[in-house]
């Protein structure tokens, strides 16, 4: 490639990103409200993009919404603000739809990341029942229910019984820790891994390997692309800010 469409391409990069507002306020700081705890800039109140409040029910989590702002220098850059964008999207969507993203998360539930099973070769077969067989065996005691597992990539369909469970399961969810299973479920392909995450039976970076058992497969063989592992890198800082959002919230259901 040349010189000049390298520049070209990178000038073209950066016309697309949009303009970042420039930081605003001295502080950030959290102030009780009559849901909870409002994040609050200079003492005026967050808005979501909704132009809702950035209230929650949690002292933490409150705090830690205060602790991205706080974290913010010259301008306000939403991707450095993982935690405040699952946030914002409890409060715009999930508040106003939770069956739908309850829907949505069973779903994925019906054609989960580890209930595909390669043919081959078998080592990866083997990695795959070491990394997947427990979170399933696991997710199957917690539910009362069983999955039907495929090899390849031909479309099975789970028993309705067992999509009755997984909706049962994430029926006394409040808002802001549904909107943390959604953001699990896409990031992982994978439901059962969201739900494992959620009670506690996986930890954030055993959650992380197990989705990632096919592409780490790859990687060893081919070499990882850097593009890619900068995608990774991001998608892993949006799993964190989610599993925050679950921790706290069974800390703060196992007090209440």
């Amino acid at each position: 490639m040349s010189e000049e469409r390298e520049d070209a391409m990178a000038m073209a990069k950066r016309l697309m990103r949009p303009e970042l507002a420039k930081r605003f306020y001295k502080s950030a700081d959290i102030q009780p409200a009559e849901a909870g705890y409002a994040v609050v800039l200079d003492g005026r109140g967050v808005r979501t993009p909704g132009r809702n409040p950035v209230v929650t029910p949690w002292e933490s989590l409150s705090q830690a919404l205060a602790a991205e702002w706080n974290a913010q220098v010259d301008v306000i850059n939403p991707s450095t603000m993982p935690l405040s964008r699952i946030v914002n999207s409890a409060i715009d969507g999930v508040a106003r739809d939770s069956g739908a993203v309850r829907a949505e998360v069973v779903k994925y539930s019906g054609s989960d990341l580890i209930c595909y099973r390669a043919e081959g070769p078998e080592r990866l077969v083997a990695r795959q029942a070491e990394a997947w067989d427990p979170i399933l065996s696991w997710a199957e005691r917690q539910l009362g229910s069983r999955f039907v597992l495929a090899q390849g990539v031909v479309f099975i369909s789970q028993p309705p019984e067992t999509s009755a469970a997984m909706d049962r399961a994430l029926a006394d969810l409040d808002t802001f820790r549904l909107a943390a299973v959604n953001v699990v479920t896409t990031l992982t392909g994978s439901a059962l891994i969201a739900l494992a995450l959620l009670h506690g039976h996986l930890t954030l970076a055993e959650a992380w390997g197990a989705a990632h058992v096919d592409e780490d497969w790859n990687n060893e063989l081919w070499g990882a692309d850097e593009e890619a592992e900068v995608r990774r890198a991001r998608r892993f800082e949006e799993l964190r800010a989610a599993g925050s959002i679950l921790q706290m919230g069974s800390r703060e259901a196992a007090t209440a």
